[in-house]
């Protein structure tokens, strides 16, 4: 028996909803300076509801070999991981149009 996706009625092997969200999101990766001097770069516009955050940031995380964590709908990472967060997202499936980074 062939799995329906619920959202788009189509079957879940060509199944475009998730592409179709990765489109319509416009992502920002910035650096913020936090304590002590410290940066620390910021994605936002990842919607959670779409993808989970946590899973994200964990192999974010790893790509970049940096600490971090998922708050408040943003991924948090340690130190200035502007490009290699750029190139991970684009690795994801996130179009280079749509991603900001400052």
């Amino acid at each position: 028996m062939v799995e329906i996706c619920s959202i788009c009625g189509l079957p879940k092997d060509i199944c475009a909803c998730g592409e179709i969200s990765k489109e319509q999101q416009k992502i920002l990766v910035r650096t913020e300076t936090r304590k002590f001097r410290r940066a620390m770069t910021v994605i936002e516009g990842i919607d959670g509801k779409d993808a989970d955050l946590k899973k994200i940031a964990q192999k974010m995380k790893n790509f970049c070999a940096c600490g971090g964590t998922a708050k408040n709908g943003q991924i948090l990472l340690q130190g200035d991981q502007r490009e290699k967060a750029y190139d991970f997202l684009i690795k994801m499936g996130y179009p280079k149009e749509n991603i900001e980074v400052q």
